[in-house]
């Protein structure tokens, strides 16, 4: 796939068409899924696609694992830390491309702290919905260490092992929007 080619100008994430995620492991045998309800996201795309800048701000309380009690928990200081820190946000500080790969490198701040994170990327496609609006999908991933951010709470289990793995797959599908012009 070569460097898409969609309009220039300013975009913005579509939250109703859009998922923000992520996927850690538990207990050495399984994978929890969790997802932020509440987010939003700027895209400037440069006249060369490879100039975009992106902005995204996600509010840390709106997390969803598919468990109240759970959720509760990733809430407290031993992990988000919603009271002190209500929003991650991420800023891009370049694109890049190599052949068939594609890859976002930005700042990522979780709990006050900020760490570069490169994610690969892949755009799904361009299109105009039926109201004139452009349209674009992309999909974005990305592996980092939570400890990385100051989450380290941990729990050893019975059997050797921890109760959490460090590494927490990152997840955007995401569907971008630039209203028409009159």
């Amino acid at each position: 796939m070569a460097v898409p080619e969609i309009p220039s100008g300013r975009w913005t994430v579509d939250p109703v068409h859009s998922h923000v995620g992520f996927v850690a492991r538990h207990m050495m045998i399984a994978r929890v899924h969790g997802a932020f309800r509440d987010f939003s996201g700027e895209v400037i795309v440069g006249d060369d696609p490879l100039d975009t800048k992106v902005k995204a701000v996600v509010q840390t309380d709106s997390v969803d694992t598919g468990n109240a009690d759970r959720d509760t928990f990733v809430k407290s200081n031993d992990f988000f830390d919603v009271e002190q820190h209500p929003e991650m946000s991420f800023e891009s500080t370049g694109f890049a491309a190599d052949g068939e790969k594609h890859t976002m490198s930005g700042d990522l701040t979780i709990n006050g702290i900020t760490k570069p994170v490169t994610f690969d990327v892949e755009f799904d496609g361009y299109t105009v919905d039926p109201w004139g609006n452009n349209r674009a999908g992309v999909y974005a991933q990305a592996t980092v260490n939570r400890n990385d951010w100051g989450i380290t709470w941990n729990a050893p289990l019975e059997g050797g092992g921890m109760m959490l793995n460090d590494k927490v797959k990152l997840e955007l599908d995401l569907q971008i929007v630039q209203p028409r012009t009159e």
